[in-house]
């Protein structure tokens, strides 16, 4: 693995985790009435669309970051069907 790859996979860590923020609050507080459906939504398929790219380049870097997110993305969806909103 050379100073690119490490680079790339720096950024998809980054990348990865600006979600977790939002899932730890939604989680915490039980609230996602303020996040958009449709954002999610779009979310999750643009991770897929990046998967389908990133085996077809074999891109390791935009693979891990897009698993993460999409995991992440799914989870807020989960949420947002879940959680009741408040009164």
């Amino acid at each position: 693995m050379n100073l690119i790859d490490l680079l790339g996979y720096f950024g998809a860590f980054l990348s990865a985790i600006t979600f977790m923020p939002q899932v730890w609050l939604a989680w915490k507080t039980k609230s996602v009435g303020d996040l958009s459906i449709w954002m999610i939504l779009i979310v999750i398929t643009s991770c897929v669309v990046w998967l389908v790219y990133a085996v077809n380049v074999k891109s390791g870097p935009v693979l891990a970051a897009n698993l993460i997110v999409l995991a992440l993305s799914l989870l807020l969806f989960y949420f947002k069907l879940t959680f009741k909103k408040p009164k």
